[in-house]
């Protein structure tokens, strides 16, 4: 039996506590009955967490189905070791089709739809822009709510079709590499170059929690930078510092960023 007070003070610091305590309360529940419980949709930082707690069993196992191959919110199930039954991951897939003819929707507006039907974040994994509308996939606890109320996207008639795991398209992410200089590894310094803004606009966007690095929260501008985090500005997608590579004659650190757009 994993030590739940230990881990629990493990994630007191970084203030993870509550999420580490409900994924505590999935692997134990999986563990007493010996069979599985599933998550809500996590993100990759969440994730990680969910890997710690189970890791810390020695008869609980973890699998993740996000519906698309390469999904970045994933639902995770903690599994007893002995539980071989085909698991049931409650993923409800779907297209979203509208006139786009006349109407332009993002990744954004579309998030914005879900949230305004009250539904929750974690019920919601990931969004992909196709062709001819946007795939989702949803809880399936909510699936025929979904259907029944998610009619506009702003002022845009959309039609929600159920479709199979397997007709989820694979996602494509079109990156920017950009190569710059900066004077130090700051947050601040680096996410106003990645996104192409000025530094004092990025110190107020950190300061309204607007800003997250490797999906947390983060308040602070001087927070110092990594090789390989991965930075995200609300509604501006995401940058990862894909290399640092060292210092010029004048002193400046040379960094290459990839910018998701």
């Amino acid at each position: 039996m994993a030590d739940r007070e230990k881990i629990l003070r493990y994630f007191r610091s970084s203030g993870d506590e509550q999420t580490a305590a409900k994924l505590l309360d999935l692997a134990e529940s999986a563990n007493k009955s010996r069979k599985f419980k599933v998550s809500d949709f996590l993100d990759p930082h969440i994730r990680k967490i969910a890997e710690i707690v189970a890791a810390n069993y020695d008869n609980i196992r973890i699998e993740t189905d996000g519906g698309f191959l390469n999904a970045e919110r994933v639902k995770v199930a903690f599994i007893a070791e002995d539980f071989q039954v085909k698991l049931d991951f409650g993923i409800a897939c779907f297209a979203i089709v509208w006139d786009k003819r006349y109407y332009r929707l993002s990744h954004r507006d579309i998030l914005g739809a879900f949230m305004g039907t009250g539904c929750k974040r974690e019920a919601l994994g990931d969004i992909v822009i196709t062709n001819v509308g946007a795939q989702i996939v949803t809880d399936t606890a909510i699936a025929g709510y979904l259907v029944n109320n998610l009619l506009k996207i702003g002022a845009t008639p959309v039609t929600l079709k159920k479709i199979g795991q397997d007709d989820l398209l694979q996602k494509e992410e079109k990156v920017k590499i950009i190569k710059v200089t900066v004077a130090e590894l700051r947050l601040d310094a680096v996410a106003a170059v990645g996104y192409g803004i000025s530094r004092s606009r990025m110190n107020d966007a950190i300061k309204d929690l607007n800003v997250r690095i490797n999906w947390q929260d983060v308040k602070k501008p001087a927070q110092h930078i990594q090789e390989g985090d991965i930075i995200s500005f609300s509604r501006r997608g995401r940058v990862e510092v894909a290399e640092i590579c060292g210092t010029t004659k004048k002193g400046r650190i040379s960094i290459v960023l990839k910018r998701y757009v």
